[in-house]
């Protein structure tokens, strides 16, 4: 694909479109003040904010950034996500000022300090207030111009703003380079797929917005009458239509880099892959580049991100012929888990020229006769596919790629057809297809199309991405036979396995009919994948011994292999630990790629039944890489763990009596704390009996709250029920990473409450915080570290009380230069300010007579002198302030 920028520059030029009378002067509310923005090592950038009126009154919150070198710079206008605000990408528009760009961000209309409805991007609203802000630019000073009026610039954003940079493309030639991600191109295809609601993003993106009365009222009215009937209109779609990037694509004519996330229920790949065609047609370079995440989950790529969009930018903002823009296309694919930490391994494929999403199929024979099943009453329960909304939460999305998921078919609501094992593997990228025939009792039939990876025996079957295909079957009651286009995906199923096309009368995320039904399903043809031959994996770095080692030595490999398991198999149980929750001997851990540089080094302590145990250290102290590897996600280099006597390996059946909540647990907003609770534990195909709900939910303390939406809980709510969540199972050790992070006063006591009622029922909790007062109060015994090394451990009490530390309170604050002559006097080891006053430590032979002597002489306004008391400053003590 030919990328250079002289063969655009013709396509761009056409008559200037206005997109409101009378709008074109941006009248400004307030001036705001130039800062200096510190960045580390790229030069400073210069922010000013300001509010600015729009022509019908509304005010917009912009920020300024600017380099600090002197000239012109082409600029970049950068949206938010829906629900943000401008704040969400001030690190991006500092990083491309730094870059030497002129960069304006702003808060959408009715998100964050900005007024106005939310018309989820109106051309006569949003998309008229960037025209307004391009005017803006075209008069600074910073700004380059390719003519009166007409300012160098780029535009780009994520989901929200990543349609409206495609949109202003379209409606403003003004416009001459976007790179939008994860976001929609028709969003009435994306909210209404096949002509089914989906109604669970629906309702998150009404919650986000604040609720309907936020809305322009068309769009309140829409929602709440397609909520209602549960089936989208005419009316409904054209409403969307209009605010989509596909009502103005053919006169989309700038170079697009079009990112979009593997893992996205919201916005599949479907949405970029018509935007690229579209725009391609036009005749303007496209770059399309699917990422290892989306609005599910998964990983983003940021870092990897960002410095293309910047790349883009430099080749065709800045005529820079030797930024290299990336390939026509490339994928992230997901190998595996790295052993070190814990995470899915991450590889870039590409080719030369987009794909599409049906290239070089391949036909795959599938087996099933004709089968019956139901569509409910009410039609629940519903079926599984994926969890929307939880993006911002962790990585659901990802366990697909990783052989796992929460996808679940309920027996009698679904027809499956399996292929046979595959004789090699198949790499599938884009969307499969199949024709089937559907007969149904009511005149429509609403079916959720999906295809599984069967592992051989008794796996559990893996739903790539997550992701479901709706469809509107009209007319069905006399059969008719229909094509369906499955979700895109990039996916491998390896030799052995099967592939199985599911067909189930009902989804969690969508809208299915009320009335009861019958369908029938029969196969009309094989299942087409795509397999895009001409995309290529970056290949794995092997080791050099790899290509030298001849073929006798096979022999001696195999040999060391069988050593090797011999070595690493998991030791014997030990008996006399069989009652004691947690032993570590030895505990070391080095740095990936390091032979002298430990996280962790040389630990050993003792957890017992019934303690509460606080894990305390600075940042860098090895608290993290210790609870992984006590949770089997890495392994240590030496040393062991034992829970109740057994070595801990990853996977090793012993964790299943260990019990973690390591960062905020998702839930879906719609449904209440006990279903939230229930789906959770039916994905992990454990028996509902073994859950325990009701135990663990009475420890939480939730009450009543149990059986109303998610989305009406506090913050404190929702972090009793995501400990309920780990306490599901009542495991015998339950490790709480953090649990009081964002919790107001109350809602902190509630949390201690709920660990001290797990630990008296004879089970032990593990608790890293850095709230030391809270901690104080909390745990029973302590465990600090400092540089990977332990300080010490035992009773709170006794480390409290412990050590030649005193506490001097003054009556005015210390002054850094008494502290350091304070510290320099002999008998004292250290000295360190703190609210009320100094903290000294004493070296042996030090006394508290002599130390006041010496305080009076330095002029100290000393107050009270005595023992400390308090954790803070025992903790400050035992690291040496190093916190």
């Amino acid at each position: 694909m030919d990328l250079r920028l002289p063969a655009l520059r013709g396509l761009r030029r056409r008559p200037r479109r206005l997109l409101a009378a009378g709008a074109a002067v941006v009248v400004l509310a307030g001036a705001g003040t130039w800062t200096a923005v510190a960045s580390g090592d790229p030069p400073p950038v210069h922010r000013t904010d300001r509010v600015m009126t729009m022509g019908d009154g509304v005010r917009i919150d912009t920020s300024y950034f600017t380099p600090a070198g002197p000239g012109r710079h082409p600029a970049v206008l950068l949206g938010h996500g829906f629900g943000g605000s401008k704040d969400d990408v001030r690190q991006q528009a500092e990083d491309l000022a730094g870059a030497g760009y002129a960069v304006l961000t702003w808060s959408a209309r009715g998100f964050g300090r900005s007024t106005g409805k939310i018309g989820l991007n109106d051309p006569k609203a949003e998309v008229a207030d960037v025209s307004r802000l391009i005017d803006w630019l075209a008069e600074r000073p910073e700004v380059e111009l390719d003519g009166a009026g007409d300012p160098r610039l780029g535009m780009a954003g994520a989901s929200y703003g990543g349609a409206v940079s495609l949109l202003a493309a379209g409606h403003d030639d003004r416009v001459d380079a976007i790179a939008p991600a994860i976001t929609y191109w028709n969003l009435a295809d994306a909210l209404f797929p096949g002509g089914v609601f989906k109604k669970l993003w629906a309702g998150w993106f009404v919650s986000a917005g604040g609720g309907c009365g936020k809305f322009e009222p068309a769009l309140c009215r829409m929602y709440e009458r397609v909520a209602e009937s549960g089936r989208p209109d005419a009316e409904a779609r054209g409403l969307l239509e209009a605010r989509s990037p596909s009502s103005v694509g053919d006169r989309i004519t700038v170079p697009t880099l079009l990112v979009q996330g593997q893992y996205d229920s919201l916005f599949p790949l479907d949405q970029a892959d018509a935007a690229a065609r579209t725009i391609r047609a036009n005749g303007a370079p496209v770059g399309v580049d699917w990422i290892a995440g989306g609005h599910d989950g998964g990983d983003l790529e940021t870092g990897r991100i960002q410095a293309r969009v910047r790349s883009w930018f430099d080749r065709h903002l800045k005529n820079d012929t030797g930024a290299g823009t990336g390939p026509a296309f490339r994928v992230t694919r997901t190998g595996g888990v790295d052993s070190t930490d814990g995470r899915a391994t991450l590889r870039g494929a590409s080719a030369d020229a987009y794909p599409g999403l049906r290239n070089g199929q391949r036909s795959i024979a599938l087996s099933g006769g004709e089968q019956r099943f139901e569509n409910p009453a009410g039609a629940g329960p519903p079926a599984v596919s994926s969890l929307p909304g939880l993006g911002g939460f962790g990585s659901l999305a990802q366990l697909s790629s990783l052989g796992a998921g929460v996808s679940l078919d309920l027996p009698g609501q679904h027809a499956r057809f399996d292929s046979a094992p595959l004789e090699s593997d198949l790499r599938i990228t884009g969307s499969p297809t199949v024709t089937v025939r559907i007969t149904s009792t009511s005149d429509d039939a609403v079916l959720f199309a999906k295809v599984y990876d069967v592992g051989p025996g008794t796996a559990r079957p893996v739903l790539p991405a997550q992701l479901v295909q709706p469809v509107r079957v009209e007319g069905a009651r006399a059969g008719k036979e229909v094509t369906l286009t499955l979700p895109a995906i990039d996916h491998e199923v390896r030799k052995g396995h099967r592939l199985r096309l599911v067909l189930a009368s009902t989804d969690l995320g969508y809208a299915s009919p009320a009335a009861p039904a019958r369908y029938t399903a029969a196969l009309a043809g094989d299942l087409k994948v795509p397999t895009a031959p001409r995309v290529t994996t970056a290949a794995a770095p092997l080791p050099a011994w790899v290509w030298c080692l001849p073929l006798t030595g096979a022999a001696i490999a195999l040999a060391l292999l069988a050593t090797a398991r011999r070595r690493t198999a998991a030791p014997a149980p030990d008996p006399e630990l069989a009652d004691v929750p947690l032993q570590i001997t030895g505990l070391s851990k080095r740095y990936a790629g390091s032979a002298d540089r430990y996280a962790v080094r040389d630990l050993s302590f003792r957890v017992e039944r019934g303690q509460v145990l606080g894990l305390l250290g600075p940042n860098g102290a090895g608290k993290t890489t210790t609870l992984r590897m006590l949770m089997g996600l890495i392994r240590p280099d030496d040393g062991e763990i034992r829970v109740f006597g057994h070595a801990v390996r990853p996977g090793a059946p012993v964790l299943s009596r260990v019990g973690a909540f390591v960062e905020g647990a998702g839930f879906l907003p719609h449904l209440s704390g006990r279903e939230n609770l229930e789906l959770y534990w039916r994905a992990t195909g454990r028996p509902p009996e073994d859950a325990h709900l009701d135990e663990a939910l009475e420890i939480a303390g939730l009450g009543d709250a149990l059986d109303r939406a998610v989305r009406t809980y506090s913050q404190g709510m929702r972090q009793r029920l995501a400990i309920a969540q780990a306490m599901l199972g009542l495991p015998d050790l339950l490790i709480l990473d953090e649990p009081a992070n964002g919790l107001d006063p109350p809602q902190i006591r509630e949390m201690r409450e709920v660990m001290i009622r797990y630990a008296a029922g004879g089970r032990t909790v593990i608790v890293s915080s850095h709230l030391l007062a809270e901690v104080e109060q909390s745990c029973t015994h302590l465990v600090v570290m400092d540089r990977g090394r332990l300080v010490q451990a035992g009773p709170v009490g006794e480390i409290v009380g412990s050590g030649d530390t005193l506490l001097v309170g003054t009556a005015t604050p210390v002054e850094e230069p008494v502290v350091e002559k304070v510290a320099a006097l002999p008998g004292v080891a250290s000295a360190a300010r703190t609210e009320d006053g100094l903290l000294v430590r004493l070296e042996p032979g030090g006394t508290a007579r002599d130390l006041v002597v010496d305080l009076v002489r330095l002029e100290v306004p000393v107050s009270s002198v005595g023992p400390h008391r308090r954790l803070e400053d025992a903790f400050l003590t035992l690291i040496g302030g190093s916190a």
